[in-house]
């Protein structure tokens, strides 16, 4: 499967141009979340889907989350892309980021951020909507988030977000190759942390740990980002074009071999 590079998908012009980028994904999952805080029984349907989210994920990957070489990358995408965490600490940072990007990123981690805002406002748009839906909904939970997918639609915005998941594996693969810049991470911990960005360098520091080790054994980034996109493509295909009870049996089936 061919990959969308994130610096090959019209990233920023300049720094400025990619703080407004952040703060306008910031705002738009800010006010979601607000949304859900004025309704509560909202929220706790969309944390639902969060949590569904999360353990149909640990069931698709059941082998990779036992696998000494792929459970860190697997555990990585599962805390900090397809996790049910609240992420309104880095929110936070991620708002406040416009004055301090050029002075102590580099660029290619500047398009990791705004990249990661990016993908984080078209998740919470998406699960948004599919909290809007839940409670109407008859059965047990598979059979709601079948029904609350289908209601959605979406296909090109789920397709948009599988890309972005691949692109970014693949660029912090990639980045993990330029010499020194993991040491330039390193050195970077005290200004990141002053400057209110703490946030950011534990995403950068794990993401650059977990793929630059999984980078030292030949073709296994290639194999794990594989790995994900036919699950998750064969997912896609199935939860769009399936039976519902197809699709809610292989839910169920997922589920129950989440760890």
């Amino acid at each position: 499967m061919a990959y969308i590079s994130l610096h090959s998908a019209n990233p920023p012009e300049n720094t400025m141009d990619a703080a407004q980028t952040i703060r306008h994904c910031i705002a738009e999952v800010t006010a979601l979340r607000q949304q859900r805080t004025d309704t509560p029984a909202w929220g706790a349907a969309v944390h639902a889907v969060k949590a569904l989210q999360s353990a149909r994920f640990r069931g698709t990957y059941a082998d990779l989350l036992a696998s000494v070489l792929y459970a860190p990358a697997a555990r990585f995408f599962l805390a900090e892309l397809y996790g049910s965490a609240d992420y309104q600490a880095r929110d936070a940072q991620f708002g406040r980021i416009a004055g301090t990007l050029q002075t102590l990123f580099p660029r290619p981690v500047v398009d990791m951020a705004v990249a990661l805002a990016q993908l984080h406002a078209q998740t919470e748009q998406l699960d948004h909507a599919m909290g809007a839906t839940w409670d109407s909904l008859p059965g047990d939970p598979a059979a709601r988030y079948v029904a609350a997918w289908r209601q959605v639609g979406q296909p090109q915005a789920r397709q948009a977000q599988l890309a972005s998941v691949l692109a970014m594996g693949q660029d912090l693969a990639r980045l993990t190759a330029k010499p020194g810049l993991r040491t330039m991470l390193r050195m970077m911990r005290g200004p990141a942390q002053a400057a209110g960005l703490s946030e950011l360098q534990r995403f950068l520091e794990a993401g650059f740990d977990t793929f630059g080790t999984l980078a030292r054994t030949r073709g296994a980034v290639a194999h794990f980002l594989d790995t994900i996109a036919q699950r998750e493509g064969a997912l896609l295909e199935q939860l769009f074009g399936a039976p519902p009870v197809t699709c809610e049996t292989a839910l169920r089936q997922t589920l129950g071999q989440a760890r």
